[in-house]
């Protein structure tokens, strides 16, 4: 960005004309606000002045004929009757080409030490997806560099992919090995609720200074307000809309969509939204749902951007509002497992309750033949495992059960393995566990009778 597109910035945030309410009341999360019912709307942010010169921002839930109720953005502590409050109007974000390699939080303010700059047109955040009739089509096969991505649970341009996980079974590595060696020209990642002592651990390690390198991490961690947390998907999704319009493949993992529903809850339920969904405001599937439309392929002639979105399932529910809603717009969804993750098999995908809905078109045909021969194998030795280890199968009652016994090691091993020679590779190797080549025949030891 030259130094007229940071003065245009600039200038495009100043304010000819201030307008300026009064605190009213303060009741419970709220505080209503007089004088701004000929400006305020709903979403607009006020910026409040304590007594001793602290500045609040909140943001307006709800409004009356006489009052704007708002939700501050922080700890109440301070604010009291009478405190002026300056309606600033819609909050969005600047996203800018600079910010690639760097770590931002919902507002595109910098966290890692160092100056940002805003670009020069400023965003919504609740931005409409593109027109239905003129969106392009999904793309081609990517690149993911992991051997069951590149071939059972294939990731296509465009496309919308779920992951659903409980804590614990390796989500975050699964997420920082895509953010490195997946296919595409800018990744963002949003981390919503994240602890806040593992950021730092995530940029260094996980994601390590390659991923970094092409990355935009815009983060909210737990310890932030509700309004910070739930944003915190919907700027990344901005910043990663800046990049597909100007023609680019933008990868987008946002973890997670279970913190960001958690967040809309307690915002929801403070501007007076009754719960519904086992506790949950009904404007919660509208704002699943409109987040992950903006994603996929973008108008003709622009970019993509191809999302990965986590879910966190208690207990393995499935069936819980979230991954519920979710699973329903998406392309394809991931389910890891526990019980995988405690037997040491990482990445701990259950392919079996996993699908890509990119199959079978992405796929040439004797690669669906082979995904399609591992499919039912893997699905022969789930039904019989128990039975296997009681010790109650006899060899040779069911051919296929057979087949699937003696192969499964082959194509366990192979769902954990990387594919750092792509696509083709990858499909060498999973034909290699589905047909190994015969043992070679001992031979007699020395002194046996012949």
């Amino acid at each position: 960005m030259d130094i007229l597109d940071e003065l245009r910035a600039q200038v495009a945030l100043l304010r000819p004309v201030r307008v300026f309410g009064r605190i009213s009341r303060i009741e419970g999360q709220l505080v209503a606000v007089t004088g701004l019912t000929d400006t305020a709307r709903i979403g607009d942010w006020l910026e409040i002045e304590t007594r001793d010169g602290t500045l609040v921002s909140a943001e307006i839930l709800r409004l009356t004929h006489e009052e704007a109720l708002a939700m501050p953005d922080g700890p109440r502590d301070g604010l009291a009757i009478g405190d002026r409050a300056e309606h600033i109007a819609t909050r969005g974000i600047a996203p800018d080409d600079s910010w690639v390699g760097r770590v931002i939080d919902p507002y595109g303010r910098p966290i890692d030490g160092r100056p940002l700059l805003p670009g020069p047109r400023q965003r919504a955040l609740n931005t409409a997806p593109p027109e239905p009739a003129r969106r392009g089509r999904l793309g081609a096969r990517l690149e993911t560099g992991m051997a069951v991505f590149n071939t059972l649970l294939p990731i296509v341009e465009g496309q919308r992919i779920g992951l659903f996980a409980g804590s614990g079974v390796g989500k975050t590595m699964l997420l920082g090995k895509l953010a490195r060696h997946m296919q595409a020209d800018i990744v963002v990642i949003a981390l919503v609720g994240e602890r806040g002592r593992e950021l730092r651990d995530f940029i260094e390690d996980v994601l390590g200074p390659e991923g970094l390198a092409r990355a935009v991490v815009v983060t909210g961690t737990s310890d932030q307000p509700p309004l910070t947390r739930r944003r915190c998907a919907q700027a990344a999704m901005c910043v990663a809309e800046h990049f597909r319009d100007q023609g680019k493949h933008v990868l987008l993992l946002a973890d997670s969509i279970t913190r960001m529903a958690e967040a809309h809850r307690e915002v929801a339920l403070a501007g007076g939204e009754p719960a519904s969904l086992r506790g949950y405001p009904s404007s919660l599937a509208h704002q699943i749902m409109a987040l992950a439309e903006r994603a996929g392929p973008g108008r003709d002639g622009l970019g993509a951007i191809t999302a990965l979105f986590t879910v966190l399932v208690a207990g393995s529910d499935m069936e819980e509002p979230v991954a519920d809603i979710l699973r329903g717009v998406l392309d394809g969804h991931v389910v890891m497992d526990r019980a995988i993750a405690e037997r040491g098999r990482f990445p701990a995908i259950d392919v079996l309750r996993s699908v890509s809905r990119s199959l079978p078109h992405c796929a040439r045909p004797e690669e669906n033949a082979r995904i399609a021969e591992a499919r039912r194998l893997l699905g022969a030795y789930d039904r019989a495992e128990m039975m296997v280890q009681a010790g109650l199968y006899e060899r040779g009652s069911d051919p296929l059960v057979d087949r699937a016994i003696a192969l499964w090691p082959a194509l366990d091993g192979f769902i954990a393995e990387d594919a750092p020679g792509g696509i083709r590779q990858a499909f060498a190797k999973l034909a290699q566990a589905l047909d190994p080549p015969p043992a070679a025949p001992q031979a007699p030891k020395a002194g046996a009778r012949r």
